[in-house]
């Protein structure tokens, strides 16, 4: 053998080694950061509940739903494949760099989904493993197989899937409803809209090109800088008026109030601008706005979770 051909042989299989799967691909799969709000949230929808969870079931509860967002997020990027090859935001996930195959994604986010469903059953309730099991076909076979690509109004009701780790967190430890859970469930979902429309108007290109039919695509940024606004007010009418719940207090109306001025401001900012504006500073108050929408999720329940952290205590909460 030749040294050049060695030194291809060599370099072939340095290629293969450098193109194979980590650890890391295979985790990247669940979406860590989308993972990461589902735990938050079912988190504090545990701890807001008016029952004393055990801390081994509530860690396994919170383990299972997270397991659950996991599986939805490798479901998801299955299924979505095709356009993140076209998007620049996603191109560079395991399956558009070639890290993962599509049908290993599908694997793992089925045997995932099972375990985590039968498992939050067993450790919990069966009503909270049904509960899961419905959030994981919602976000997979509702949003990503039929509302994604057919509807501008897409991310309006698809945003239920994000919006139900609380009411599972909830149901996880009562193993019933209430009015509570539902709260959190519609500040999510209604938060949802404006700040996933932040992000179309800075990244419309990528749409456009995958042909997903954001409200940026099908009715222009006009129209979605009002829809934007609009969304906001109603959202810091519901995030206000929870304050005055049970999962309220005076922390929380501080934090809602002072918040939703910002965000409504932002909102505001973000209707008056043109497009010749936006492209001047390369979307700076869209941008600015979008960043603003994730502190703004963390904060609110951040501040229901200190109002049922201290309830016990006598400081939380209105009585």
């Amino acid at each position: 053998m030749t040294d050049a051909s060695i030194n291809a042989s060599t370099q072939s299989q340095s290629k293969a080694y450098e193109d194979e799967a980590s650890f890391g691909d295979y985790f990247a799969l669940l979406k860590p950061r989308v993972m990461s709000l589902v735990v938050f949230t079912a988190f504090v929808g545990l701890v807001a509940a008016p029952v004393s969870v055990h801390p081994v079931i509530g860690f396994c509860a919170i383990l299972f739903i997270a397991i659950g967002g996991g599986a939805s997020g490798a479901l998801n990027m299955w299924w979505d494949a095709d356009i993140d090859r076209v998007m620049k935001r996603t191109k560079g996930r395991p399956i558009p760099s070639g890290k993962v195959q599509e049908g290993e994604a599908l694997s793992l986010g089925l045997a995932l989904s099972g375990l985590s469903v039968i498992m939050l059953a067993l450790a919990t309730n069966v009503f909270a493993g049904l509960f899961l099991a419905f959030t994981i076909f919602f976000y997979v076979v509702i949003y990503s197989m039929w509302l994604k690509r057919s509807t501008p109004q897409n991310i309006v009701i698809g945003g239920a899937a994000g919006a139900f780790p609380p009411v599972i967190g909830w149901i996880a430890a009562t193993g019933s409803m209430a009015v509570e859970p539902w709260l959190m469930f519609a500040l999510v979902f209604m938060w949802t809209p404006p700040h996933f429309w932040a992000l179309a108007l800075f990244m419309r290109s990528d749409y456009d090109d995958a042909g997903v039919p954001m409200l940026t695509v099908t009715h222009g940024r006009r129209a979605t800088r009002v829809h934007i606004l609009v969304y906001t007010a109603l959202l810091a009418l519901l995030a206000v008026g929870a304050a005055f719940s049970d999962i309220g207090g005076p922390i929380y109306l501080v934090v809602a109030v002072v918040l939703n001025a910002m965000f409504l401001h932002g909102a505001w900012k973000i209707s008056r601008r043109n497009e010749d504006d936006s492209e001047a500073d390369n979307f700076k108050v869209e941008r600015s706005f979008f960043k603003l929408s994730l502190l703004y999720l963390f904060l609110h329940f951040g501040a229901i979770l200190a109002e049922a952290v201290l309830k016990p205590y006598g400081l939380g909460g209105w009585s």
